[in-house]
């Protein structure tokens, strides 16, 4: 079996570095989950926060729907669409809205610009105007409540107010504009009772796990050594390479990807997210090579053995001729039609095959290095979901994973899509999510194997059913949670603390702690 072309340190630093990046931004995609009970209520001026979705057509022709929140005051937006419910949209004079249009505004939608008067006033100046709702642009790329303060007499407004984010409502404004005919319907769908993407999602993960780490022993047919090590190369690589993780490494994780999460969050342009999707091509070539070759391999025995000499290459092996060659084209497919219904399809495919080779190339020796790499990445989750908006006004982590409007979206994902969602979303999960306890479960594995322990008095699967348990914790959280919730707060206790809580039980924790397996 051919050695990854790509050095596993360089496949280290580059997956540390970056599969914390990709988040899911929210749990289940709630009519209501702009409302967190924080914002103020007052008569008048106490509709739910909601989340509205805004469809538009441009003389005729249907556009991406856009991302809105609803308004505190105002009629309620119906829960699904109807044809008769689409309108004509229009923009006021003054394009703020904050006096009487001289624009034609009756029987349509008003898109007015964020700014000069409050939100109220540019409400009653649209409704005064003849308009049947307000499609607000907010200044900023983000969303801002419509709320009322306690000074705020009742607004007693009757049509529905949405705002949306500064590059999404530009796209409207610039398209009327142009002098085009522009149709805008508004409804705030309601969350699905039942979610059909997360069993499959949780059987990706889980599977990917469990399988990474037996595949050396079921597929590639190599047993650990008394060491541990782990010969990737089979008979004909005995010194293969490993990268053998150190508790420095936490800290040269969480230095490196906090460098790179600001970056992205300071420069968050189309540029920067292509450059995550070549890394990600990159890494998925590899990945499929290495998958696809050890299983011809392990079919045939005599494909081991087959090579052609090549100028300035060598000896190369044929399996790797016709499967990387293979590899790239698909890559290369996924990445220019990444809008494709099915392209989430081709990013599993390629995700799976690379966490596989990542888990075989990358080690975690003992549960010394364990805790300080999952404890030091459980943190790192929590400071850049929860805290960073107390510095820099919004979740830093979920701002990045969300990516640019101008871009590809970010594909270090699992992802499966909500089929019984009126959005057609996705539900996604994390590679970190899957390969930081994934290395903790693989060492659990090597462990189990060089101690001459089996499923029942061994560790592995503990810690699968632990991985399991925590993954199934972290969609129950999402579901019931207003907010994304870091996956590695449920899935680090779940693994790391059951091997540490089991480990002392046994009276193993020093073999565990020290151990180089």
């Amino acid at each position: 079996m051919a050695l990854p072309t790509i050095p596993p340190s360089a496949l280290l630093l580059l997956l540390l570095s970056i599969v914390l990046l990709a988040r899911p931004a929210a749990g289940a995609g709630t009519g209501s989950e702009f409302d967190d009970g924080t914002s103020p209520k007052f008569p008048g001026c106490d509709n739910t926060l909601q989340k509205v979705k805004v469809t538009y057509w441009v003389d005729g022709d249907e556009r991406s729907s856009l991302t809105g929140i609803s308004a505190r005051f105002g009629a309620v937006l119906p829960d699904a669409a109807s044809d008769d419910q689409k309108q004509r949209a229009a923009v006021p004079s003054p394009k703020t809205g904050c006096a009487k249009s001289s624009a034609q505004l009756a029987g349509s939608v008003a898109v007015a610009v964020r700014g000069e008067c409050t939100f109220i006033e540019k409400a009653k100046a649209a409704e005064a105007g003849g308009a049947v709702a307000l499609l607000l642009v907010n200044d900023e790329d983000d969303l801002q409540r419509m709320v009322c303060s306690d000074k705020d007499p009742p607004p007693n407004i009757g049509i529905p107010v949405v705002m949306v984010a500064k590059s999404a409502g530009d796209k409207v404004q610039s398209a009327i504009g142009d002098g085009s005919k522009v149709d805008i319907l508004m409804y705030a769908p309601l969350k699905p009772s039942f979610d059909g993407a997360i069993p499959f999602l949780w059987m990706m993960a889980v599977g990917t796990v469990a399988c990474a780490s037996v595949w050396t022993v079921a597929v590639v047919g190599e047993e650990p050594t008394k060491q541990g090590d782990v010969s990737l190369g089979g008979e004909e690589n005995p010194d293969a390479e490993v990268v053998e993780l150190q508790t420095q490494t936490a800290l040269v994780f969480i230095v490196t990807s906090s460098l790179v999460l600001l970056f992205l969050f300071f420069f968050n342009s189309s540029w920067s997210a292509w450059l995550l999707v070549f890394l990600f091509c990159l890494g998925g070539v590899q990945g499929m090579e290495y998958v696809a070759s050890s299983l011809i391999v392990r079919l045939c025995q005599r494909c081991r053995e087959a090579k052609a000499k090549l100028p300035a290459l060598g000896n190369v092996k044929v399996v790797t001729l016709v499967i990387l060659p293979l590899a790239f084209i698909f890559a290369l497919a996924w990445a220019t039609h990444q809008n494709s219904p099915l392209a989430w399809v081709g990013q599993n495919l390629m995700g799976i095959c690379m966490m596989i080779l990542v888990l075989q190339v990358v080690r975690m020796p003992n549960i010394k290095v364990a805790s300080a790499l999952l404890v030091a990445a459980f943190f790192y989750d929590i400071f850049w979901v929860f805290i960073s908006p107390l510095i820099f006004k919004k979740s830093v982590m979920i701002t990045v994973a969300r990516g640019s409007d101008d871009g590809p979206s970010l594909p270090m994902v699992l992802k499966m899509p909500k089929e019984f969602d009126s959005w057609n979303g996705y539900d996604m999960i994390g590679f970190g999510d899957i390969l930081f306890p994934g290395l903790l479960v693989a060492f659990s594995f090597r462990f189990d194997r060089t101690h001459g322990k089996d499923l029942t008095d061994g560790y592995f699967l503990c810690l699968m059913i632990g991985y399991a348990f925590g993954l199934s914790c972290t969609y129950v959280g999402l579901y019931l949670m207003s907010s994304g919730q870091p996956a590695l707060l449920y899935l680090v206790p779940s693994t790391l603390g059951v091997i540490v809580l089991l480990g002392a039980k046994r009276g193993e924790l020093s073999q565990l702690w020290n151990a180089k397996a």
